[in-house]
């Protein structure tokens, strides 16, 4: 469909070749007739199932994106991402491609599309999580990277370069995967003082921990650094700061990690956080769900237990988690359900947040069956106290950090003191669970040891 252009310039362009300008003419001018149909990384994502072996796309098919990774500095190899958009993107994609120092052809925020057809759409280590494009898969249903020849007839750059606004988080999160994301108030644990990004004793990578202070105790999340990283040797900073990389994954996939395009997005110079002492709060509404009957669908000390889709509510039963042995929580999954969809709401009493001074919410969470199923933190300032009202109040999302899919089952992840400074008057604090019954949309979510704290 496209014509071939051999490019031997290694040099980060502001406008591309003839040759290479004419192939993307072709390009864009049959997604403007009809003849390919440009769809968003979301749609394609949608057509892969993780652990399935790599699908062929059979379709006039074309996907577009921005870059928002490097391997200027070696920590990235033969694989690029690309994002949805230069601001507040939603959803990346890996391109796997054996070509090195593919930063000079598609640099940090270059505008990329790729041609689908008859390329693959997987995962490059089974079961990793993360989506990836390539041209062929090999006999474990990986998905192998685009050669040197077939790279000019699929992987076309604009001449467009746009600064990449890495998106503010508090979390590594599985949604986040190949976006580039900043941390702020971040730092590295004073027992990692005066190491290197990568321990000599390692031959691939190392894993630093970041962390941040997150209430009463320290949130923290990985930072994973190439042995072949042109940065390996320099000294993690000691200050407090800063942080910005791209999301990916360990290469088993296991765990999520935040990986550096460059140490120069590091800026640690500053002092480092402090935690807040627990003996300057009281709670004026807590639940650690001991006093409720056992499998039972929670029923008391003012909660809402709503379902607004599916057969399924919150409902108490005993934790069998290491971390949590023993002890009663509260849970909602779908597995099993046969539902097309599963909604249910977790709803707390009314919290007068004008009588006191600033109040925090606090819980844990963790997960089960982590298959993609979603649960929001929400507070309501209109929201009347009747079930008939709850889907058409108004519910603002709060930013807590809630236990990812890619955490260990057996894991109990603090939320962090959520702020509601920003809020007034009578307010309900919610979890939102939103699930179906199918294979990839099912899992199950646990909460624990809620409270709403305000300071002495």
């Amino acid at each position: 469909m496209v014509g071939c252009v051999q490019d031997d310039d290694f040099t980060v362009p502001s406008s591309v070749g003839t040759e290479e300008n004419a192939s993307l003419a072709d390009l864009l001018s049959n997604i403007e007739n009809g003849n390919v149909q440009l769809i968003s990384i979301e749609e394609l994502k949608a057509q892969f199932i993780s652990d399935d072996p790599a699908t062929q796309i059979v379709s006039e098919l074309a996907v577009k994106g921005f870059v928002s990774s490097s391997d200027a500095t070696g920590n990235f190899y033969k694989e690029f991402f690309i994002q949805n958009s230069v601001e507040n993107a939603t959803d990346a994609v890996k391109i796997s491609l054996n070509q090195v120092d593919s930063y000079n052809q598609y640099n940090i925020g270059r505008e990329v599309y790729v041609y689908l057809k008859n390329m693959y759409l997987g995962e490059a280590n089974g079961g990793d999580g993360v989506f990836t494009i390539g041209s062929s898969a090999n006999g474990d249903g990986e998905v192998e990277g685009f050669t040197a020849n077939e790279i000019p007839f699929h992987i076309f750059r604009s001449s467009t370069t746009e600064l990449i606004v890495p998106k503010l988080v508090t979390g590594l999160s599985a949604n986040d995967i190949g976006i580039f994301v900043s941390f702020e108030s971040v730092e590295f644990p004073t027992s990692e003082a005066g190491l290197p990004y990568v321990s000599p004793m390692d031959d691939y990578d190392t894993q630093r921990t970041v962390q941040r202070c997150s209430g009463f105790d320290y949130s923290n999340f990985l930072l994973e650094t190439s042995s072949f990283a042109s940065f390996k040797n320099e000294i993690l900073p000691s200050g407090g700061g800063s942080i910005a990389g791209v999301v990916s994954k360990t290469y088993n996939g296991s765990d999520l990690v935040l990986a550096l395009n460059t140490s120069d997005d590091v800026q640690m110079d500053g002092s480092r956080c402090e935690l807040l002492d627990i003996n300057d709060f009281y709670p004026i509404f807590e639940d650690d769900f001991e006093s409720y009957p056992n499998y039972s669908s929670l029923n008391g000390n003012g909660w809402t237990n709503y379902i607004e889709a599916g057969s399924r509510d919150w409902f108490v039963r005993i934790s069998n988690d290491s971390q949590n042995s023993g002890s009663k929580m509260v849970s909602l999954g779908s597995y099993q359900t046969g539902d097309a969809s599963t909604i249910a709401w977790l709803i707390t009493p009314a919290i007068d947040l004008d009588a006191q001074g600033v109040e925090f919410v606090k819980f844990k969470s963790s997960n089960s069956f982590a298959d993609g199923s979603e649960l929001e933190l929400l507070i309501s300032t209109d929201w009347d106290g009747t079930e008939a009202t709850i889907e058409s109040s108004s519910w603002d999302t709060l930013n807590a950090n809630i236990v990812s899919d890619g955490e260990f089952y057996q894991n109990w992840v603090d939320s962090g003191l959520v702020d509601l400074s920003l809020f007034s008057g009578n307010a309900y604090v919610a979890f939102k669970y939103i699930g179906s019954g199918q294979s990839s949309f099912d899992g199950t979510y646990e909460i624990d040891d809620f409270k709403v704290l305000i300071q002495n």
